[in-house]
């Protein structure tokens, strides 16, 4: 029992250490994006070619935006309150819908791309290290630094260029292939089929980065006393590098992954686009071209919720690979 309350007590901290982060990021989004010039109706009146006086006062009524910064903050809060984060002008539909339309979208191509780059990334680093200076280690070394010093999105273009254009292989773009009535095996194979690129050109910088990092790490704890007395017990070296080196060796990796959640969001934005995956990314460029502030303080907002859920499950990875982790 005593092992669920330490990890309890982690938990409670570091919720509770989110809190003044969640309300100060907040209320600096909001505050910033009112400060920038222009508004939603602009854009609109824009796109419709023009609008009279009386109907940019209207629109700017209906939406709230001819309050005073504070009273639209307070309103904003009072909504926020009851779980609602307001209309979005742009598309003139709940925020919250249209988070939730994308949010499976999004989160499935993230949690795809970081699980590609902690195992392939964990993997080269562990081999990496198990066989320094060999030539598996030069080989992959060598991959992992083209790899890392190529953008994700040049990658994910010669992608197209190669397993949709030359090869016709995979799909280019989309989610799903169009105007197909699909079931059981055929439905996920064409889903899987869609989400390999993107996955790809979103993971292959962080597929790097992890190797790299695993790579130094084993080669850090192999130096370790414990790690010499393990082998000169006549462990097994598989056991002694898997049980003693790796697991040792992955709190780095799991640190920096979760602290690339937010850096993963915004990669999303530009390989949604690319791939015209239908996912917050594209609505996050959508919102931002149209001055939707509504739907980009959700957005941000979301963003933030999901940065402090993945920071709790790390600090509980972490306190499971090292008991000597316990709360303040």
């Amino acid at each position: 029992m005593a092992e669920p309350r330490r990890l309890w007590r982690l938990t409670r901290r570091t919720l509770w250490q989110a809190m003044p982060t969640l309300a100060g990021i907040l209320l600096l989004n909001f505050v910033l994006l009112r400060l920038i010039p222009g508004d939603a109706v602009d854009v609109l009146a824009a796109e419709s070619g023009g609008a009279s006086v009386e109907a940019l006062a209207q629109w700017r009524s209906h939406f709230g935006l001819d309050l005073s910064l504070p009273q639209q903050l307070w309103h904003y809060l009072a909504h926020l309150a009851r779980f609602d984060l307001g209309l979005s002008p742009r598309f003139n539909a709940p925020v919250t819908q249209l988070i939730l339309d994308r949010l499976p979208n999004t989160l499935l191509l993230m949690g795809c791309a970081l699980g590609l780059a902690l195992v392939l990334g964990i993997i080269a680093g562990a081999v990496m290290a198990t066989l320094v200076g060999r030539w598996p280690d030069r080989l992959l070394s060598l991959l992992v630094l083209v790899l890392y010093s190529t953008p994700g999105f040049w990658i994910g273009l010669m992608a197209v260029v190669l397993f949709s254009v030359r090869l016709g292989w995979l799909p280019s773009d989309g989610i799903a292939t169009l105007g197909l009535e699909l079931h059981g095996l055929a439905w996920l194979g064409d889903r899987l089929a869609h989400l390999l690129l993107p996955t790809l050109a979103l993971a292959s910088f962080y597929i790097a980065l992890y190797a790299r990092l695993t790579r130094a790490a084993m080669l850090e704890v192999q130096r370790q006393d414990f790690v010499r007395t393990a082998r000169a017990k006549g462990l097994a070296p598989l056991r002694v590098v898997r049980r003693h080196v790796l697991r040792n060796a992955l709190l780095p990796v799991t640190t920096l992954a979760g602290l690339h959640l937010a850096a993963l969001l915004g990669g999303a934005a530009v390989t949604e686009t690319l791939f015209g995956w239908p996912g917050l990314g594209r609505l996050t460029l959508d919102a931002v071209l149209a001055r939707d502030y509504n739907l980009l303080l959700g957005i941000l907002l979301l963003s933030s919720l999901l940065v402090v859920a993945v920071n709790v499950a790390v600090d509980l990875l972490q306190a499971w690979l090292d008991p000597r982790i316990q709360p303040d």
